[in-house]
């Protein structure tokens, strides 16, 4: 059976921890000094950039503070210390971007209606409704039926209705008249 043998590690080497202004610097990497010197003279730039991007103050901050934040936490990567500004500024792009995202996906989530439920009884009522309508219907002349099946079930204009019965164009708008007299007679009985 082989051997494994650990890899052997390598050491960074750092420079020691200053006490005095408790400030950590690493041999690579962008210093919180330099940070910090970033973030006081380039904040209100990058609050401007995320304003042309965003539309309200609040976000631009907290987009900006997270972009700072998030530097901050991958400062050791960002090896060359000039760099600092243009990663941020990606940052503050990237950043925005999500949160147009999150806005967006947001709006579409509530642009769309909740169903409304209908109580028990308003149920109950409108399956009375179809009853009676349905058996109103099943009352009309064949044709009177058929046009307005066609006309308001189907949402067919005359036209098409005329087509599929084979029938003139008057004789639907006759059918349909009379239909919707001899309906509204037998629903106003029933009520």
């Amino acid at each position: 059976m082989p051997v494994i043998a650990p890899m052997p590690t390598t050491r960074r080497a750092r420079v020691p921890f200053r006490r005095d202004d408790a400030v950590e610097t690493t041999a690579s990497g962008t210093t919180v000094d330099h940070l910090t010197e970033t973030y006081r003279a380039h904040y209100r730039s990058l609050l401007g950039l995320a304003a042309l991007l965003l539309d309200d103050t609040a976000s631009c901050e907290d987009v900006v503070q997270e972009a700072f934040i998030r530097v901050h936490s991958a400062r050791k990567r960002v090896r060359d210390p000039e760099k600092t500004l243009a990663y941020l500024r990606q940052t503050v792009v990237n950043l925005s971007r999500s949160a147009l995202r999150r806005r967006i996906l947001g709006l579409k989530l509530l642009s769309k209606p909740m169903p409304d439920m209908a109580s028990a009884e308003e149920g109950a009522y409108d399956q009375l409704e179809r009853d009676a309508l349905i058996k109103a219907m099943r009352g009309l002349q064949r044709r009177q039926r058929e046009v307005l099946v066609l006309r308001y079930f189907a949402d067919m204009t005359e036209a098409q209705v005329a087509e599929t019965l084979g029938i003139s164009l008057g004789s639907v708008k006759a059918y349909g008249s009379r239909g919707i007299a001899a309906l509204r007679v037998a629903m106003g009985a029933k009520a």
